[in-house]
């Protein structure tokens, strides 16, 4: 049985950096919601948004968990905003067997703000890819939600350094 590798962190903390700097190491295949939002709808989910993400993240909880049965790790890149997020997916994949670690991207805030302002530059000169444009109101909103975890909620915590 594989196991799942679930990274953590606010956005444009490097979660896909991280992702993709462990991936070769641990023979594991990234699972990402950003990436599938963007190319099964285009980042276009408007109005819709919250009731897409929590749709396609329940569905690609469970194929992790099914990849990681058949045998294979998977890094799964979820923010795991809340506590009760991480506690719930933990619980998840236990109840199936599954070994589970959080990995939390931790970065301070001046770096955050600069990957913020690189990845806005980049959507604006249109080589974005699958990322979407963060606005002061989508930040601030985004800001309210997010509960810093505590070292016991995660297994790994890996600190940004530019």
């Amino acid at each position: 049985m594989g196991k799942v590798i679930i990274v953590c962190g606010k956005i444009c903390s490097g979660k896909s950096y991280y992702s993709n700097s462990i991936k070769d190491s641990l023979n594991a295949v990234i699972i990402s919601p950003d990436e599938a939002t963007y190319e099964l709808i285009n980042n276009e989910q408007g109005e819709f948004y919250n009731v897409f993400s929590e749709r396609l993240n329940k569905y690609l909880t469970k194929k992790v968990g099914e990849i990681a049965q058949a045998g294979a790790n998977v890094i799964f890149e979820r923010g795991l905003w809340s506590k009760e997020d991480r506690e719930n997916i933990r619980e998840y994949y236990k109840n199936k067997g599954i070994e589970c670690e959080i990995h939390y991207v931790c970065v301070d805030d001046e770096t955050w703000k600069q990957n913020i302002i690189e990845r806005n530059n980049r959507i604006d000169e249109e080589k974005g890819g699958s990322d979407f444009y963060l606005d002061e109101g989508l930040l601030k909103k985004l800001e309210s939600k997010w509960e810093e975890p505590s070292r016991e909620e995660v297994d790994v915590i890996y600190k940004v350094k530019r």
